[in-house]
């Protein structure tokens, strides 16, 4: 699939790209000869094949959920930087 460089400058300005005057050409063809090969997957027969959302098989790799109890307010706020009471202590953020 032929792209010419007016297409690829649209697609560039719309895609905030900036692109060298001097490589236009070069890069006009290269998306080119991209777009030709993304195109042969419109001519693969997939009849029958059913859609999948992942090319191999994917597994929940987390353990399995087990009641425990709670952290003490203590022990959470350990590693604090800083705490007041029984919370956090964060700087001021917001006006």
């Amino acid at each position: 699939m032929k792209i010419s460089t007016e297409e690829l400058l649209h697609v560039a300005k719309l895609a905030r790209l900036r692109i060298d005057p001097a490589a236009v050409e070069k890069l006009a063809s290269q998306v080119g000869a991209i777009l030709a090969y993304v195109d042969t997957l419109a001519r693969v027969d997939t009849e029958g094949v059913p859609p999948t959302a992942h090319a191999i098989g994917v597994t929940n790799a987390f353990r399995e959920d087990r009641l425990q109890s709670h952290l003490t307010t203590d022990l959470a706020l350990a590693n604090a930087p800083a705490r007041e009471e029984d919370f956090f202590l964060v700087p001021k953020v917001v006006g």
